[in-house]
């Protein structure tokens, strides 16, 4: 049985508001087990200016098993740190072993020893997403590669392209890489949008539409312009609109940290030091014939944003690109940033912040109801604290262990852009021998580490993905039985799921290229697609359907070697969230759940059904999800949970199972 700890986290439930503005007080919630100490005091240790403020704690009343204690904080900062801190008694009845022991509870966890500043609990005095950023279900379109329009036909191949055949395997080895064209365009984008809709997707992501001389587009040879070969500006016109009509947002892919060498602000400074875009770039010789490329690459020219007219055009005031397609008639509802951990970047200079935040205030000045994500695949957390991006795409907090646990890679050899052979799987990029092999202990265990240092407000923006554009298909290493498992994790966990399109059919593919494969329309019905699509719409909905799995804080009730349980938490529901590769039996802690009235209850299913339990005079768990066998049954011992096999998908123990129940019982104020 998991002892009980005491509990803290961004969510309404212990923080009064997520907004506040800088002088507010903002009123902080500690929840305690009851006959955990006893305490001889609490406090909270903000600090303000970087320098160490504390306010004392009061005990406010106790409810379902748990003391809650209340203290109050002035808002003084843009980010205002702040950590709880626990004083046992030194003496008396039931101090035993802890008398004087002092303890801090940060977002990392409960602590012996004092603990960083960059890992406190963040109030953020700073404009806040909108709130339905939280509640998204994100869908990634790559362009070329989802679906053609009969008017596709008729958009010529451009002269770099590779013409392919829409049922044709993707080529892995340049120049196919990169010019492999397939014609997917935004018309036929639109023509599946009830597709998105049937998934519960509610916002739509499109990789560049810009015009490029690649298929991926990241090589823009304009910003102002939708490429013909898509179908132009109308056909972005009509996407939108049509998606808006259905409640769907749309945002759009823009790379800040370079260019295509085809954009018309390189062409025009190439070679012409004296020309108005001549300090665009970072050229490195005096004739403007010598430059930077990202990663060393010539046809990406890294831009320097040290040029103010650069700014001015591109990402400051009402006339810039960011401005331009977010007011009407395209009404983009927000921005997804490439490469936006090295944008204004270079060796000893950093513009990031500078950048980024005049990125944020031009958006904010067009329309304040607009989202701003960040690619930042590694440790972002130093720029995620709350002066300009409301989330990212990065992938050590979710997507990286979750490979590492629920994966099972056996032919991991792969072709490789230069048509060799690499004998080990596609893993990030990372030179590590592969796909690491790691436990449920290791996968929550990351996850806290990589999100410590991230304010919840931005935590919940953050983006889920099982794999992306970039990346291999999770699919590629997973055996069929763990793909519940894993996009449960992605729709449970504090953050935005993500489906980057395809997934949904069981697609793979080897590494970021081969994973852009054609969707097979038409193949819904068919024994090897028709569960895979139902798994999906089962998922993706409950979080619509239970607003907790959004807004609600995070719980850990048990971290063990192949198993997880936890709970998203809020006054009105409690998500209980199951999620175990091997068998599990485990009697959670009364009060564990900090509901009173469950009624001892049994719940069964096949084929991720959901269904309600019945019994009368008492609250009762209802089942939302079951992907094998799990029982939940309520005994004076405390609530006792078994997971079994996972006799519905193998004889293996792969069971994922999220039930629903009271919300927290607080003292009243």
């Amino acid at each position: 049985m998991d002892a009980l700890l005491p509990h803290h986290d961004g969510s309404a439930l212990h923080v009064s508001t997520q907004t506040p503005a800088l002088g507010d007080t903002v009123t902080l919630r500690l929840r305690v087990p009851v006959g955990y100490g006893p305490l001889k005091a609490v406090r909270v240790r903000e600090n303000p200016d970087h320098e160490p403020r504390w306010a004392e704690a009061r005990l406010t009343g106790t409810a379902a098993g748990w003391h809650w204690w209340e203290a109050e904080i002035v808002v003084e900062n843009p980010r205002h740190g702040y950590r709880w801190l626990l004083v046992h008694e030194t003496t008396g009845v039931g101090a035993g072993g802890n008398a004087g022991r002092v303890e801090w509870l940060n977002q990392s966890g409960l602590h012996s020893i004092e603990t960083l500043d960059s890992e406190d609990f963040a109030l953020l005095a700073t404009p806040a997403a909108p709130e339905w950023l939280a509640e998204t279900v994100m869908y990634q379109v790559f362009p070329d590669r989802f679906a053609r329009s009969a008017a596709a036909d008729a958009h010529p191949a451009p002269e770099w392209a590779i013409a392919a055949q829409w049922d044709e395997p993707v080529d892995p080895v340049l120049p196919g890489r990169s010019q492999q064209f397939y014609g997917g365009d935004l018309d036929g984008i639109t023509e599946h949008l009830d597709h998105l809709t049937s998934l519960g997707v509610t916002m739509l992501y499109l990789t560049p539409v810009f015009p490029a001389r690649s298929n991926h587009r990241y090589d823009a040879s304009s910003f102002v312009d939708v490429d013909e070969l898509l179908g132009g500006r109308e056909a972005l016109i009509r996407l939108v609109g049509e998606a808006h009509a259905r409640g769907l947002k749309v945002i759009g892919d823009l790379t800040t940290n370079h260019s295509g060498d085809a954009h018309e602000w390189f062409q025009a400074a190439l070679g012409k030091p004296d020309a108005a875009e001549g300090d665009f770039y970072y050229f490195t010789n005096d004739e403007h014939t010598e430059y930077v490329g990202w990663l060393g690459t010539p046809t990406l020219p890294k831009f320097n944003w040290n040029s103010h007219e650069l700014r001015r055009r591109f990402i400051e005031g009402d006339d810039s690109v960011v401005a331009h397609w977010l007011k009407a008639p395209y009404n983009f509802d927000g921005w997804r940033v490439d490469v936006a951990n090295m944008t204004g970047r270079m060796g000893a200079e950093d513009l990031n912040e500078e950048v980024r935040q005049i990125i944020r205030r031009t958006m904010e000045d067009v329309n304040p109801d607009t989202v701003l994500l960040a690619e930042s695949t590694n440790d972002a957390s130093s720029d995620l604290q709350g002066d300009a991006w409301h989330g990212a795409m990065t992938y050590p907090s979710f997507t990286r262990p979750v490979w590492a646990w629920l994966t099972e890679p056996g032919d991991t050899s792969h072709v490789t852009a230069d048509g060799s052979i690499d004998p080990e799987a596609w893993s990030f990029g990372q030179p590590i021998g592969g796909i690491p092999r790691y436990s449920a202990r290791d996968f929550a265990e990351m996850t806290v580490r990589f999100t410590a240092s991230i304010p919840w407000r931005i935590r919940v923006g953050n983006m889920n993905p099982l794999d992306t554009h970039d990346t291999a298909r999770f699919r590629t290493h997973a055996p069929a039985e763990n793909v519940p498992l894993a996009l449960a994790l992605s729709v449970t966990l504090p953050g935005v799921p993500v489906v980057f399109a395809g997934d949904e059919f069981g697609l793979s593919g080897d590494d970021g290229e081969m994973s852009r494969t054609p969707i097979p329309w038409g193949t819904e019905t068919s024994p090897e697609v028709a569960p895979t699509l139902k798994l999906y719409r089962q998922l993706l909905k409950l979080r619509s359907a239970l607003p907790a799995l959004s807004h609600g804080g995070l719980r850990w009730l048990h971290v063990a070697d192949d198993a997880l349980v936890f709970v998203r938490e809020s006054a009105d529901a409690t998500v209980l969230v199951v999620v175990a590769r091997s068998p599990l039996t485990l009697t959670l802690a009364p009060n564990a759940l900090a509901a009173t009235g469950l009624a001892a209850s049994v719940a069964t299913a096949n084929d991720g059904a959901a269904s309600g339990l019945e019994a009368s005079g008492a609250d009762v768990a209802a089942l939302a999800f079951l992907a094998g066998d799990a029982t939940l049954a309520s005994s004076a011992a405390g609530l006792t949970l078994t997971a079994a096999a996972g006799l519905t998908l193998t004889a293996a123990a792969r069971t994922c199972a999220i039930w629903t129940l009271p919300g927290v019982e607080s003292p009243a104020p």
